[in-house]
């Protein structure tokens, strides 16, 4: 399970920043993943094309191996999104870059950046006098790291909705699925999210 609480600020037609907290639970949401705190910010660079930034830096719980505990990592990523509409369908497609690495580890010792290529797209279908409106998306991940495996390793599929509280803020829940590839045993996993958001602007 993924649980999220987030503020997203405008401070203009063009820009918006976001900060996020979440906590990720792993075997049956019995034991933490991990937990993070992620800042965006992304910028309108003309009509339905957008320009994006994140950075996170998280708090993750290794359970395996010789020496287990919490590891502190640092992730960014550079997005472009498109979106357009037909009809009553919002479709949305996003690039992402993504980079992260374990902190106080050198490449010496042999940590290089774990490195992804992002391909999301998304579709909503807005009915009327109906706040459900439900949402898919497709994503899947390119992976490439020095000393690794690189090509294509995961891919993810969600499905949920969003509700809005007029003077509260947003409410989403998704599920998502989850499956690596290019292994002989792949993991699936199988993931419920939960996320608050609350959103203002000044402009």
């Amino acid at each position: 399970s993924w649980s999220s609480i987030e503020i997203n600020y405008k401070p203009s037609k063009k820009w918006s920043i976001g900060l996020e907290e979440q906590l990720r639970l792993k075997d049956n949401s019995s034991i933490t993943d991990q937990y993070f705190t992620q800042l965006e910010v992304e910028y309108e660079a003309f009509k339905n094309f957008s320009l994006g930034s994140g950075f996170r830096y998280i708090k993750k719980n290794d359970t395996k191996g010789n020496i287990q505990g919490y590891e502190d990592h640092f992730r960014f990523n550079l997005d472009g999104t498109f979106d357009h509409k037909i009809a009553q369908f919002s479709f949305k497609y996003r690039f992402r870059y993504q980079n992260r690495n374990e902190l106080g580890i050198s490449p010496t010792d042999g940590d290089y950046p774990n490195q992804h290529i992002r391909l999301k797209g998304s579709m909503e279908y807005g009915f009327k006098n109906w706040k459900l409106d439900p949402k898919f998306s497709a994503e899947i991940f390119n992976h490439f790291e020095k000393g690794q495996t690189n090509g294509f390793d995961k891919f993810r599929l969600s499905f949920g909705t969003d509700y809005k509280i007029k003077n509260f803020g947003k409410l989403s829940l998704y599920y998502l699925y989850e499956k690596e590839l290019n292994i002989i045993n792949p993991k699936i996993s199988n993931i419920l999210k939960f996320k608050y958001t609350y959103s203002f602007k000044t402009y």
